[in-house]
């Protein structure tokens, strides 16, 4: 009957269709290129580490290059020409206050002071003649016995061999002196360098320095301020102060030294050719690990604690822009480029860039690029806060 097979035509259709469909999805499921399209289509997670951008008190500073430098320097010279017979010291060494240092022939001196003695003997007796001989001139005067020329003389004869005295002790004292500088001793507590004479050899005042010895304990470091941070010190004298400024010093290799300063002197002037000042601080030495002339880094801080943005020195990335580094928003690392200031321990500051509380990348970053859907995860804080 046709009206009856098409009627059932009609109510089969339906689930013909939903066969097709349930079958291709099957197909579909079961095809390898699908899947793996589909895989495409949403990338992987990277797996990261965070830590939040700190927001806290940190001590204003500055960063400097300044120059170590002794607060005594001596350079040890003869001061008498002799033989020199003794070294008494062993270079690099450091020696106290009155520390004899070299010694000189002593015998032609201990000679000139014993013929210095002997004329001053000769003129004590000269002038005991002198005076005898006024006195009886005078005597002779009052009886009449004596003239008046007779007597002046004598007077002139004593005034003479006083004179005479007074030269030979004068020429004692001078030998005495030079016997004296024979040995020669260290001025000045510190540390002695490197002789350039040797025993043996005639040392005088023409010989120039012999050996110099610079004080280590305290010590100074200079550094040139501009004009700028020199006017945020407030103050062109240490002196009108009640707190001023303290330093902390660094090596060459970045290491801290242990002990800190304190500025004690603003130089009086600009210095044209560079539009800085100097400014100088007092520190500590005890152990003798600040030398002479060596560079160093000078951070001061000067004023109260300001609030400020700190993140790891390990987030840190810089290219030809700059400085940047990975934070966390919506699952997907994003690129923050910021100005970075002091460092803090392990620490950073961020002058610019951020705000705080940003979810910063400290690992995984070698696979990070900007828009890279992220998996985060907190990790400890780096150790090395100040």
């Amino acid at each position: 009957m046709p009206g009856f097979s098409q009627r059932a035509d009609e109510r089969l259709r339906p689930g013909i269709l939903c066969l097709a469909a349930m079958a291709l999805a099957v197909g579909l499921a079961l095809n390898p290129a699908t899947t793996a399209l589909a895989q495409q289509a949403a990338p992987a997670k990277i797996p990261v580490g965070t830590v939040p951008a700190e927001k806290r008190p940190v001590e204003k500073t500055a960063d400097f290059v300044g120059r170590i430098a002794a607060i005594n320097r001596v350079d040890i010279r003869a001061r008498v020409t002799g033989y020199l017979e003794e070294v008494l010291f062993k270079d690099g060494a450091n020696v106290k206050e009155g520390t004899p240092l070299f010694r000189i022939e002593r015998a032609p001196f201990e000679a000139a002071v014993e013929q210095a003695q002997g004329a001053l003997e000769g003129a004590q007796g000269t002038l005991q003649n002198a005076i005898v001989q006024r006195q009886r001139a005078e005597d002779l005067l009052r009886t009449s016995a004596g003239s008046v020329a007779v007597r002046d003389q004598r007077v002139a004869d004593e005034k003479s061999a006083q004179g005479n005295q007074t030269i030979a002790e004068a020429n004692l004292k001078t030998a005495q002196i030079n016997l004296g500088y024979t040995e020669i001793t260290a001025p000045i507590a510190g540390r002695i360098g490197r002789t350039k004479v040797t025993k043996g050899n005639v040392v005088g005042p023409d010989s120039g320095v012999l050996v110099q010895i610079v004080s280590n304990d305290p010590m100074y470091v200079n550094f040139p301020v501009s004009e700028r941070e020199f006017l945020g010190l407030k103050t062109n004298s240490v002196a009108e102060l009640k707190d001023p400024p303290s330093v902390s010093l660094r090596f060459a290799d970045g290491s801290a030294y242990n002990y800190k300063g304190r500025v004690d002197f603003v130089d009086v002037s600009v210095d044209r050719s560079t539009d800085t000042v100097l400014v100088r601080a007092e520190v500590p030495n005890p152990d003798g690990k600040l030398i002479d002339g060596t560079l160093v880094r000078v951070t001061v801080q000067a004023d109260k604690p300001e609030e400020k943005v700190l993140i790891p020195q390990s987030a840190l990335i810089a290219d030809q822009q700059g400085p940047y580094v990975f934070a966390v928003e919506d699952g997907k690392a994003v690129v923050k480029r910021v100005k970075i200031g002091a460092e803090v321990g392990a620490y950073v500051v961020v002058e610019q860039g951020l705000v705080g509380n940003e979810q910063i990348i400290v690992e995984g970053l070698q696979n990070l690029r900007p828009g890279s859907p992220v998996l985060p995860s907190p990790v400890p804080a780096p150790v090395g806060r100040s």
